[in-house]
């Protein structure tokens, strides 16, 4: 079994990116974690697998419960220009936020343009989990009645996936092998198999199944789940403008009550055009600052609750071949969270060829990536880089940056 497990995920590893830890599958129900793990050390001798990409359930851990007060320190003035260094002629299309937790008694942060804002693309789908994650535990305080939720909810993929072309792992158990394809109408899999496609494959189509059921859970409450038929009717019926009220406070609210700013960091949209259709968008922006912000009280356990602080960190952790940012060498034994987006775009200019992550027009890069090592001094830090380098590969940008302030880390300890 293993062996022909190698042999199948050789290729769709080789363009995938995927999260929560390998031995997640009788927790959560993910069937392609099942599949990932029986093959883990051939793939590992490959090279498809990362050292740092096989950390079990029981090492990712949030790091700072027993630090609830720490805040966002003032930018440190030297780690500050040591970073906008690195950045050279092209620090004003850039916005970094890094806050280095290595010395946890110690923390440093710099900043370069930490609040200058981008349409955050993909990372958007961060706020998505913490819009999620709180109408769940809002619907249902207890811990275990969540995990059932989520592991016995089977969700039917619908009209809100149209269009999308983003691929996701799909696989059972038992199947002869794992299927790269973009998610289709009918499709069926539970609600953490539809987190999953979202954090990991980045899949839009996921990503709006989500976003549906966040707005049935908001709606419905302690009744959530509901039937199929009863969710249709309601998405179906329910005035366009009462759908983009509920989904305001589906998104905006929890980003308010989880000690964050809505004005520096918010998804405004579903990811699908049919989602747009149904739902107004009410604007998306991120900034680096904010996206640090997020991810440091996320590891205070303070999204939501510890337990969803934990369960939003495994579903970031990448657990596949590893993209832009955090496809550095540099990061290969490290423990890497991470979410990333993109939008390029072109105009007429003589001599310029436009290619993928290579806009003259725009070209967003957006890169969120949470660092952690093991060892005698082991690491530990938070970075957030937004550019828009125009005419310049970005994801080679981002690989080169997650090498310099690895290093640059690195150094300090």
């Amino acid at each position: 079994m293993k062996r022909l497990l190698v042999a199948i995920l050789s290729g769709f590893l080789a363009a995938s990116a995927g999260a929560y830890p390998l031995d997640g599958y009788e927790r959560t129900g993910i069937a392609r974690l099942y599949a990932f793990n029986a093959a883990q050390d051939q793939l590992l001798g490959r090279g498809e697998l990362k050292q740092g990409s096989l950390w079990p359930l029981n090492k990712v851990k949030l790091r700072l419960l027993n630090n609830p007060g720490l805040t966002l320190p003032e930018p440190d003035p030297t780690f500050s220009k040591q970073v906008r260094a690195m950045l050279g002629a092209d620090a004003p299309a850039y916005g970094v936020a890094i806050l280095d937790l290595s010395e946890p008694a110690r923390p440093r942060y710099a900043e370069v343009n930490g609040t200058q804002p981008q349409q955050p693309g993909s990372v958007g789908k961060m706020m998505v989990l913490l819009g999620f994650f709180q109408a769940l535990a809002d619907a249902h305080p207890d811990l275990a009645k969540r995990q059932s939720i989520l592991r016995d909810t089977i969700v039917t993929a619908n009209e809100f996936i149209r269009k999308d072309s983003h691929k996701v792992p799909v696989y059972s158990v038992g199947d002869p092998k794992v299927a790269r394809r973009p998610i289709q109408e009918g499709d069926r899999a539970n609600l953490w198999t539809y987190l999953d496609w979202m954090a990991s494959a980045s899949s839009n189509a996921a990503g709006s199944m989500v976003l549906a059921q966040t707005l049935l859970l908001k709606h419905f409450g302690s009744a959530y789940p509901v039937s199929e038929q009863k969710a249709a009717a309601f998405l179906r019926d329910t005035p366009k403008e009462q759908l983009t009220k509920l989904f305001s406070d589906a998104l905006v609210s929890p980003l308010k009550r989880n000690g964050l700013n809505p004005g520096k960091l918010q998804q405004g949209s579903f990811f699908t055009r049919e989602g747009k259709n149904r739902v107004s968008s009410v604007g998306s922006v991120s900034t680096a600052r904010e996206l640090v912000r997020y991810c440091l009280r996320m590891e205070q356990g303070k999204l939501v609750d510890q337990w969803s602080s934990l369960e939003i960190k495994r579903l970031l952790y990448l657990t596949d071949v590893r993209i832009r940012y955090a496809s550095s060498p540099a990061l290969d034994n490290a423990a890497v969270y991470f979410k990333s987006g993109s939008l390029f775009g072109c105009q007429e200019e003589p001599g310029f060829n436009c290619q993928k992550f290579m806009g003259n027009r725009v070209n967003y890069m957006n890169s969120v990536a949470m660092v952690e090592t093991a060892g005698s001094k082991p690491l530990h830090y938070i970075a957030a880089v937004l550019s828009n380098v125009l005419r310049k590969n970005s994801k080679d940008v981002h690989v080169a940056m997650a090498q310099s302030v690895h290093q640059l880390i690195q150094q300090a300890h």
